[in-house]
């Protein structure tokens, strides 16, 4: 559909699994951190971080509405960090997509807390106001120490403070936790702490991915280069400590990525105690549960 849908992609071009109907507009390339050692979105080249021009992705809105416009339903912005661009820029985006795009009902976004430090919670309402409905955070884990080793550039704290001004903003949180991150020296730590600050925040929807590294572990261990890999039952083990520990209310919880060997799906806290039995049976009886086959991680 990229190809006639105009416009410029430079690849790989990377959304939220459940962004997969969306019309993905990028108004950044790459991402402004990018130093993230367990992250290779961006590491090539081509996605060295740059703004995209302000006319060009204005155009393309226009012209994708011109063909399209009454179609799309959901926009994402990408690349990595869209919402690093300046609040007037992201207005205008958002201006472009109710006047170009008007059957489009949610307009989503990545979001880094470093990126919402020279925001106010008053120019967040503004983009709420303007369209933006769900903001997608990568908070990793809550533990200092992990997020030091892997160069996140945040802390529990500052990713905290994030997830509040969206939340004050009435921008809906999807919180991403990276199963295994810790290695098993710091599995328990990871998994509470990570709780902790999902307990903080409440967020409307919680995910968790396990680490994977498609490209070789070396970037990764130049930081952290004691960490190994948690074996499936230990993923397992942190995972029945992290979900013990939430004391949501209404999150939307999904742990269903390719990268996940256990698919988990609920409400919490009204399913915690039947995804804590699940989890519970993985780690007893792994052949019994309802384990994503080795396939199926692939995808």
């Amino acid at each position: 559909m990229s190809s006639v849908i105009p416009i410029r992609y430079i690849e790989p071009v990377y959304r939220p699994p459940s962004e997969a109907q969306s019309l993905i507009l990028p108004i950044t390339d790459g991402c402004s951190w990018n130093r993230c050692t367990f992250c290779e979105m961006y590491t090539a080249p081509q996605k060295r971080f740059r703004a995209r021009d302000e006319a060009e992705v204005l155009e393309s809105i226009a012209r994708t509405g011109e063909r399209f416009g009454n179609e799309i339903r959901r926009v994402f912005l990408a690349d990595g960090d869209a919402l690093v661009l300046p609040t007037r820029r992201l207005l205008a985006v958002l201006d472009a997509i109710r006047q170009h795009l008007p059957a489009v009902r949610r307009v989503s976004s990545y979001c880094l807390p470093r990126n919402l430090r020279r925001k106010s919670v008053d120019e967040l309402s503004e983009l709420a106001a303007a369209g933006l409905s769900i903001a997608y955070v990568g908070a990793e884990s809550g533990d200092d120490e992990v997020l030091a080793r892997v160069d996140k550039g945040e802390t529990c704290a500052s990713t905290r403070a994030a997830l509040d001004k969206l939340g004050a903003a009435g921008i809906a949180r999807s919180v991403m936790i990276l199963n295994g991150l810790g290695g098993p020296a710091l599995s328990l730590r990871h998994a509470e702490n990570s709780a902790r600050l999902v307990n903080a925040t409440q967020p409307e929807y919680l995910a968790t991915l396990v680490v994977s590294f498609p490209l070789g572990e070396e970037r990764f261990r130049a930081g952290f280069p004691d960490w190994r890999a948690l074996s499936q039952r230990e993923l397992f083990v942190e995972m029945e400590a992290f979900l013990d520990q939430l004391q949501l209310t209404r999150t939307v919880f999904r742990s269903d990525h390719a990268s996940n060997w256990l698919v988990l799906k609920g409400t919490l806290g009204a399913d915690k105690q039947r995804l804590l039995q699940q989890v519970r049976q993985a780690i007893a009886d792994p052949q019994g549960a309802a384990l994503r086959p080795d396939w199926a991680r692939g995808l």
